[in-house]
């Protein structure tokens, strides 16, 4: 079987972690297969939207800990080559995404399969599931994007608290302290995730790739900055189809058919 299942439906990609013996836990082949699929995404333009979850009991507890040798008389290891070879390049791919990526976490997320669903846009998650930073449990200091995504989303003092004592964090507690969007009973999470991710894809795609591209410059730039990339890219939206339709839906006081150009 295959690391990494993808489906497309309706304008959806899904992709399913699909190591569920392991928790969905990182690999190389996982790796690989995640970077086809997003690079599907990004250049397919039937696919509108991606929606990303597990298969099994968690959503991913990060790097496979089972691959790497760290016994008394191996070399030590540089963990910077897999961060620059593999989670890196995939944070990236992520945010930079001209598409929505809805991530439903179906159980545990730690590590970096913990930063890997807040580098997604919208992320929901079942009651049962949480979040653990697990990084400090290693001596480690959280990746994939741990140290921007947590004190952006959740403010210094909890970003800490998170990564020093590497404690689970519920996913209701999660909602309530803005860290995802919403928590959701486990039985209604898969169709609550589809339906959401369907409702994207019929929506302004070339819109939404601006907007992700807007809100998320706005953690680095300047107020002025800011007002001159709203202006550049409303300039560019604004002569999209999906204007002209929105606009004319409106007019007629009928739901827009978007065609995501």
């Amino acid at each position: 079987m295959p690391s990494v299942l993808v489906c497309v439906d309706a304008g959806v990609e899904t992709i399913t972690l699909n190591r569920p013996e392991k928790l969905n836990a990182l690999n190389p082949e996982m790796h690989a297969e995640l970077r086809a699929a997003l690079e599907r995404a990004a250049d397919d333009a039937e696919i509108r939207a991606v929606l990303m979850t597990g298969a099994g009991r968690a959503f991913c507890t990060g790097q496979d800990l089972a691959e790497r040798d760290v016994s008394a008389g191996a070399a030590p290891i540089d963990l910077s080559v897999s961060l620059g070879s593999h989670y890196n390049p995939l944070v990236r791919r992520l945010r930079a995404l001209p598409k929505p990526i809805v991530c439903a976490v179906n159980g545990v997320a730690a590590g970096a399969g913990a930063n890997l669903a807040l580098a997604c846009d919208i992320v929901i998650a079942a009651r049962s599931a949480s979040f653990v930073q697990a990084f400090a449990r290693l001596g480690l200091v959280p990746d994939s994007g741990g140290t921007f995504f947590l004190p952006r989303l959740v403010g210094t003092a909890r970003a800490m608290a998170l990564a020093l004592l590497a404690e689970p964090l519920s996913a209701e507690r999660a909602e309530q302290w803005g860290l995802i969007w919403k928590a959701l009973d486990d039985a209604r999470l898969a169709d609550e995730a589809l339906a959401l991710a369907r409702g994207l894809a019929s929506g302004p795609t070339k819109g939404f790739g601006l907007l992700k591209k807007a809100i998320y410059s706005s953690a680095s730039n300047s107020l002025d900055a800011q007002l001159d990339l709203e202006r550049d890219l409303q300039r560019e939206a604004g002569v999209s189809e999906d204007y002209r339709e929105g606009v004319t839906a409106f007019k007629e006081k009928r739901p827009p058919r978007f065609k995501g150009k």
